[in-house]
This record gives C-alpha cells, structure tokens and sequence, in this order.
C-alpha cells in the first residue's frame, strides 16, 4: 500500500511555481532517500520528479549539459506513471502536466 506523500508534494508543487527548483528537489528527497534501493516503481517516478528538478535548477544556473542529462533521466522515469496506481496518482499526473509545461516554457 503506498503512503500519502500530500505534504510533500504539495511542498514540491509550490517550489517549482516559485522556481526555487533545489528546494523543490529537496522536498521530494525526503521521500526518496530512505527508499532509494527500493525496486518500487513509485519511488522511481519520484526519482523522476527529482531530476526535473534538477534539471531546471542546473538550466538556471547555466549549466545546459547536465541539464540535459537530468531532463533524460525524468523522461525514463516518466512512463511509470502509468505503471502504477497509488493515493498519490493524481497528484503526480498533476506534477506530470507542470513539469512537462515548464520544460516547453523554458526551450
């Protein structure tokens, strides 16, 4: 059964509307790192959410080509969207759809 992550992803939400995109990283860390050697597509998602992040904080420190290797590391992750479901699925499609919007913002 999956744990509701609400707090911190409403947490990670909120950091990437206000471009603080390492905190942003941060907020899902807490989540992640204690789970880090799961095989659990969930936390793998979340890994996913995580390089996003990553990857808009390293574009905006004009670091594009690492940039780009988190960005690539989000979208392998991303097709586990749909791979399973959790309490926590709408909020990650949410995440999807702002994430995704940000990346065609900023190319």
């Amino acid at each position: 059964m999956s744990r509701d992550y609400t707090e911190y992803l409403e947490q990670f939400f909120c950091c990437l509307d206000e471009e603080r995109f390492y905190d942003a990283h941060e907020a899902l860390e807490v989540i992640w790192f204690p789970r880090r050697f799961e095989d659990d597509p969930e936390m793998k998602l979340i890994k996913g959410f995580i390089n996003a992040a990553v990857s808009f904080e390293l574009t905006k420190r004009g670091r594009p080509g690492p940039a780009a290797k988190a960005w690539k590391n989000y979208e392998k992750y991303r097709p586990l969207l749909d791979a399973f479901t959790s309490c926590n699925t709408p909020f990650y499609e949410a995440l999807s759809l702002r994430i995704e919007s940000m990346r065609r913002e900023r190319s």
